[in-house]
């Protein structure tokens, strides 16, 4: 409960989560039938840029700042599009004051048929997303732990969408509740797609999630990392992993695309990388 996504927000992190989270979202809009977003960690869903928690880390600057001061070439150009268009949504004065968290983003892509479902624990972070979608009858803000949702929330009614899974990773055994929140979720609807935030930071966690993913029952896994720096001998994020269960069949090309211009505005010199491996799957062998 101690941890803020304040200090936080608008990290390259971000960045990278929320430019596939885009991608995801602009995919299910391809065809007509209303879907759902799931948001399990959902936060406040703004934040501001100028407070005193993002000021005292200032990594923002180094994600979302950028970002949109880096040139991008075209082709990713135009896929960080409806992701660049949410930030400015919510950052309309144009001064980089406010960032929108991922119910934010989500909300500004969906189509009037389409559903977000936002659940947050912290009372205070609850009542600020009530507040932000207030009277919004296409969001349900709910008060709960995002990982009972996994189980209590699915299928959703619409048979179509998302469940996000961004857990803050400050606690002990965050890393098998992952991997055992996202065999339950399966289970229960299997056709879903699914997207799970990870730190790219304990090397010996990571390879304990990487093969208990390859083997669960779960057949179509895409693991996505994004390091900014070298891998360090401290405890720091050296950057982020998603991983997408379900994936669209357009993700992996769009990566190819959006990824090294991403890598080429945020990596700290050249001491980034980037990598999309399938962990499951008949694409694994490809």
């Amino acid at each position: 409960m101690n941890y803020r996504h304040a200090f936080h927000a608008g990290n390259f992190a971000d960045v990278v989560k929320h430019a596939v989270l885009a991608r995801i979202v602009e995919y299910l809009k391809l065809k007509d039938k209303a879907f759902r977003v799931i948001d399990t960690h959902a936060g406040t869903g703004v934040y501001d840029l100028s407070s005193r928690e993002a000021q005292k880390t200032g990594e923002w600057r180094d994600g979302i700042g950028r970002l949109l001061s880096a040139p991008i070439g075209e082709a990713a150009g135009a896929l960080l599009q409806p992701y660049l268009d949410a930030v400015a949504a919510t950052d309309r004065a144009g001064n980089q004051t406010r960032y929108p968290g991922s119910p934010s983003i989500v909300r500004h892509l969906l189509r009037k048929q389409d559903r977000l479902t936002a659940i947050e624990l912290h009372p205070q972070d609850v009542r600020r997303l009530e507040s932000l979608f207030a009277g919004d009858y296409q969001v349900r803000v709910i008060a709960l732990d995002g990982w009972l949702s996994l189980g209590a929330h699915l299928p959703p009614k619409e048979k179509r969408g998302l469940v996000l899974v961004d857990p803050p990773f400050e606690e002990e055994g965050e890393f098998e509740r992952l991997v055992e929140g996202l065999e339950k979720a399966h289970r229960r609807w299997p056709g879903g797609i699914y997207a799970l935030w990870y730190p790219l930071k304990d090397r010996k966690a990571i390879a304990g999630l990487t093969q208990a993913l390859r083997r669960s029952a779960i057949p179509r896994i895409l693991d996505i990392r994004f390091r900014v720096r070298p891998w360090s001998n401290e405890p720091r994020l050296d950057g982020s992993g998603l991983i997408v269960v379900n994936p669209p069949f357009t993700l992996e090309s769009e990566l190819a695309i959006i990824l090294p211009e991403l890598q080429k505005a945020l990596a700290e010199g050249q001491g980034g990388d980037w990598s999309v491996d399938w962990l499951t799957g008949e694409e694994r062998d490809a």
